[in-house]
C-alpha cells in the first residue's frame, strides 16, 4: 500500500514539476502567450543600477535565510559579487544593512533606507508601514523592485496597489493568504510569488498513510493569518477525505513578544500530549523556533505521539518523527533570483511561472521512532532519503 502511495506521489509530481529555468523562460501569460526573458546581468536603460527595496513581516529566522539564498542566486547569475561571506544568525534588518554596504554590483543596488517592517509582527503597525511605502514610491519613485518576505509582507504589497514589481518570498500559502489569485496567476501584473500546489495536503495524506491516526493534533493562532500559516484549510480538507478528526489548540503569536509566542506554542503541544491525540502535525508558528522545536519534540516523544513537520527535515533532525524533506533553499533562492533577473529584462511578474514543486523525499528520525515505539514499515525505510539515527 505504502509503495503504491509513494509511487503515485512521485508520478504526479514528476508530471507537474518543471526545472526553474524552463518554468521561467517559457512561462505562459494569463492570456496564453509564451514569452522568453533572459537572466543575464543588465543595467537600466539609462545605464544606472536597479534599486531594490525590502519589506518583511517581522523577525523570523527563516526570512534572513531565504533572503541569503536569493542573494546567492543573483550572485550565481553574476548580477553581483560578495567579497566576504554573508553573516549568519542576524536579523533581516541587519542583513539588509549589510547587503547595502557589501554587495558589489554594476547592476543592482540594495537601498539601505528602503527597508520596512511592521515591528515584530505587530498588526497595528501594518497600516502605517503600508502608508510609508506608498509615500516613498509616490514621492521619490526611486525603487525599481520590492522583495516582500513573508505572508504579511506579501499581503501588504498586494494591498498597496502601486505597480512596482514585487517578488514575494517565504509565504506559507500564497493562494490561501490571498496574495495570489491562483497557483498559475497572481492576479496582479506587478506580483510574483512561489506556489507549491497541494503541498500540505500531500504531507498530511502521507502522514496518515504511514501512521493511520484517528485524531490529529494541530497548533495555530486562531486568526486568518494563523490558519494560513498552519494550512488549516488543507488539513481539514484531508480530514474530510480520510475520515479523521482534527484537535486544535490555539496559541496566540501576533503582536506579542517572541518569548510569549514560544511559551504559547510549547504550552499547546503539552496540552495536546495530555489530551492523547493519536498524532501531531507540527506547523509554522512564531513560537516554533530552532530552540523550541527541541522542547516540543521531547514533549511528543515522552507522550509517545508520532509527529510530522510541515517545515521539512531540519525539524526531523531536531527530533520530529517524519516530514517530506524540502529542497535545499538554494534552489528556491535561484528560482526567485531568476524571476528578478527576468523582470529586469522586461518581463511582467505576472507572466512568470509561480509553480514550484519540491521533490517527494521522506525524512525520518529513527531515534524518535525508537523512543515512541514506532516501527517504520520496511517500505518507508527503503524510501527515506534522509534518516537521522540520534537525538538532536
Amino acid at each position: 500500500m505504502i509503495s503504491r502511495f509513494l509511487f503515485c506521489i512521485v508520478t504526479a509530481i514528476s508530471l507537474l514539476a518543471v526545472p526553474s529555468s524552463q518554468a521561467q523562460t517559457a512561462a505562459s501569460t494569463p492570456a496564453g502567450q509564451a514569452s522568453v526573458f533572459a537572466t543575464t546581468p543588465t543595467a537600466k536603460p539609462d545605464g544606472k543600477r536597479w534599486r531594490i527595496g525590502y519589506v518583511e513581516s517581522g523577525n523570523y529566522d527563516q526570512y534572513p535565510l531565504t533572503l541569503t539564498q536569493i542573494i546567492k542566486g543573483l550572485q550565481h547569475l553574476e548580477w553581483l559579487h560578495l567579497n566576504t561571506d554573508i553573516p549568519k544568525g542576524i536579523s533581516g534588518h541587519d542583513l539588509w544593512t549589510w547587503l547595502a554596504a557589501n554587495a558589489q554590483s554594476k547592476y543592482l543596488e540594495f537601498v539601505q533606507d528602503a527597508y520596512w517592517q511592521p515591528g515584530d509582527f505587530d498588526a497595528e503597525k501594518r497600516a502605517p508601514m503600508r502608508e510609508a511605502i506608498v509615500k516613498r514610491i509616490h514621492d521619490k519613485g526611486d525603487i525599481d523592485l520590492m522583495i516582500a518576505m513573508g505572508t504579511w509582507a506579501g499581503q501588504d504589497m498586494r494591498a498597496i496597489g502601486p505597480p512596482i514589481p514585487t517578488i514575494v518570498a517565504s509565504a506559507s500559502d500564497a493562494v490561501g493568504a490571498g496574495i495570489s489569485d491562483s497557483a498559475k496567476d497572481s492576479g496582479r501584473e506587478n506580483l510574483h510569488t512561489r506556489v507549491e500546489p497541494e503541498r500540505f495536503q500531500r504531507q498530511v495524506r502521507l502522514f496518515h498513510e504511514i501512521v493511520p491516526f484517528k485524531k490529529l493534533g494541530i497548533v495555530y493562532e486562531n486568526s486568518a493569518a494563523g490558519r494560513t500559516y498552519a494550512a488549516v484549510d488543507a488539513v481539514e480538507q484531508v480530514s474530510r477525505e480520510l475520515g479523521f478528526s482534527v484537535q486544535p489548540c490555539y496559541a496566540a503569536s501576533s503582536s506579542i513578544p517572541t518569548e510569549q509566542a514560544v511559551a504559547n506554542a510549547v504550552g499547546c503541544y503539552s496540552k495536546l500530549a495530555d489530551e492523547r491525540v493519536d498524532a501531531v502535525y507540527v506547523t509554522t508558528h512564531r513560537g516554533v523556533t530552532p530552540d523550541s522545536i527541541v522542547a516540543i519534540s521531547k514533549i511528543l516523544e515522552q507522550a509517545k505521539i508520532p509527529s510530522f513537520s510541515m517545515n521539512g527535515s531540519k525539524e526531523v533532525k531536531q527530533g520530529i518523527l517524519l516530514s517530506l524533506a524540502q529542497a535545499d533553499l538554494s534552489y528556491v533562492g535561484l528560482f526567485q533570483a531568476e524571476a528578478i533577473a527576468r523582470i529586469f529584462h522586461g518581463a511582467k511578474p505576472r507572466q512568470l511561472s509561480q509553480i514550484w514543486i519540491d521533490p517527494p523525499k521522506i525524512a525520518l528520525n529513527l531515534a524518535t521512532a525508537r523512543v515512541i515505539g514506532f516501527n517504520p514499515p520496511v517500505d518507508i525505510l527503503l524510501a527515506a532519503d534522509e534518516v537521522y539515527q540520534t537525538d538532536p
